[in-house]
């Protein structure tokens, strides 16, 4: 059996109504486009603006979301007509199916799990955090052993988890409701933060706007980014290089928008609606992005920002702390909506490769009355917490950013296979100026990925080899696909 057999577009829509396996369509635009936002928004705007600011990019931090934003964009489009054309669970791993083959589906489908589900534990940790920040402001300290990134077992982190795990449970659309509320919050507070940080802002705090570059030859061996490392110049921080290794830091400011992908057999109208959340939701939270981060610079030194909550010490530091309520308020609100979307999406993706049976296909069965893979979310909730209240998972951050990015090119590659292979499928939008749009996506997300430190590359590897040996063991024996080769011949 080849381990290159592909699944026909043709099939993988026909799969999404087996009885017992069929999701119900409740999602419109605007439910996806909300989701895009609830779950984009979210550590980036919060947390990263002020590591990158201080050690990477200094004001032009800015010009770092920019760069994430543009190859973002570039990957959004290649997702864009695989969604309208392959409108089934899975996003990255259905798509690759349909033109790379089973191998490759796998290998992006465990790679997905560094994107979502090590990404909702990562977040899920950042939450406790500002809830611990915001119990302490209204008297109630809890002890660092079970809340806060060192705890012996972060009991908020998994609370959290559990409880958008049960919300998940009992049906999507109830899911899309309490998504829009959060969003609506969080959406008020960044609104806040942009108008109100405009009257605190010194012009002297932009200049130098990109400060001169600084080598920083302590950085040795693993510690390196990658493009570093091959090509044997110095670290340094600032500068253009600055901007663009601030750029694949933030990136994981962007995560999300590709979930709305997996939501695709969810969703009324796949074909228009998919596009249309898709690219909204980029467009919208990398203005807001752009926006938030020219404030905090311009109200605060980049050289004297928080890394831990830079929004909230910046309105500090111009004496108005009580602005820092308001803010972790939206912070908790936009994390919690991270983290709900993410699961959702994690689950989507393993119910797909259930029902292809490279996982166990029970996984796959679907609640008689939520129409939700409520076993699957179950166990993937289950998992996530533990890990969100045993592991501090903050440092493995560019772990996340490394398995997004090469999901990214497997789809960007894949929008060029299906347009040779499958020139009669029906697209009701086509990437324009393909190939360059996608072959452009390619080399944009792998500079990012250079710019990753080399062991963020090993502990890629290592997750991968691993994904390997399972698919070898179980996924190759047990796929449907395998089985309906053999039983045609």
């Amino acid at each position: 059996m080849s381990v290159f057999r592909t699944k026909s577009v043709e099939q993988s829509i026909q799969d999404t109504d087996e009885p017992g396996h069929r999701l119900r369509r409740e999602l419109s635009a605007l439910d996806l486009t909300v989701f895009g936002v609830g779950v984009i928004i979210g550590t980036g705007i919060f947390v990263l603006t002020g590591e990158v600011a201080k050690e990477k990019a200094g004001p032009a931090v800015a010009l770092s979301f920019v760069a994430a934003g543009i190859a973002c964009a570039l990957a959004a489009l290649c997702y864009a007509e695989f969604a309208s054309t392959v409108p089934v669970a899975g996003s990255a791993y259905t798509f690759s199916f349909a033109t790379l083959g089973e191998l490759p589906a796998w290998i992006i489908g465990w790679d997905l799990v560094l994107e979502l589900a090590l990404a909702a534990a990562t977040v899920a940790v950042g939450w406790s955090g500002y809830g611990r920040t915001l119990l302490g402001d209204l008297g109630w300290d809890l002890p660092s052993s079970v809340a806060g990134e060192h705890a012996t077992f972060n009991i908020p982190a998994a609370l959290i988890v559990l409880i958008v795990t049960g919300i998940l449970i009992l049906g999507v659309k109830i899911s899309s409701r309490v998504n829009a509320v959060i969003v609506s919050i969080k959406l008020v507070v960044v609104l806040f933060v942009i108008v109100a940080g405009l009257f605190f802002i010194k012009g002297a705090n932009y200049h130098p706007f990109v400060p001169k570059a600084v080598s920083t030859p302590e950085l040795h061996g693993a510690k390196q980014p990658l493009v570093q490392v091959l090509f044997g110049y110095l670290p340094s921080t600032y500068g253009w290089a600055g901007i663009f290794a601030g750029a694949a830091i933030v990136f994981f400011a962007f995560i999300g928008f590709d979930i709305v992908a997996t939501a695709a057999e969810e969703t009324k109208k796949p074909q228009r609606d998919l596009p249309v959340g898709i690219i909204a939701s980029l467009a919208i939270c990398t203005t807001l992005y752009v926006a938030v981060s020219l404030v905090v610079v311009g109200m605060q030194n980049y050289r004297q920002l928080s890394i831990d909550a830079p929004l909230a010490d910046a309105f500090e530091a111009v004496g108005h702390s009580g602005y820092a309520t308001l803010i972790s308020i939206g912070a908790l609100a936009g994390l919690t909506t991270v983290v709900l979307i993410l699961l959702l999406g994690q689950s989507r993706v393993f119910f797909a490769m259930s029902r292809d049976g490279l996982l166990p296909q029970w996984l796959a069965e679907v609640h008689p009355r939520f129409g939700t893979p409520a076993r699957m979310t179950i166990i993937i909730g289950v998992i996530v917490a533990v890990i969100a209240g045993l592991i501090p998972l903050s440092a493995l951050a560019d772990l996340v950013n490394i398995g997004t990015l090469f999901a990214f090119v497997v789809v960007s590659i894949g929008v060029v296979i299906l347009r040779r292979t499958r020139p009669d499928l029906p697209r009701t939008f086509r990437v324009p100026w393909s190939p360059v749009v996608p072959v452009l996506s390619v080399l944009a997300c792998v500079y990012l990925m250079l710019n990753l430190p080399a062991e963020t590359w090993i502990r890629f590897v290592v997750w991968m080899l691993i994904g390997f040996v399972i698919y070898f063991t179980y996924g190759h024996r047990h796929s449907r696909a395998g089985k309906s080769s053999v039983e045609s011949r």
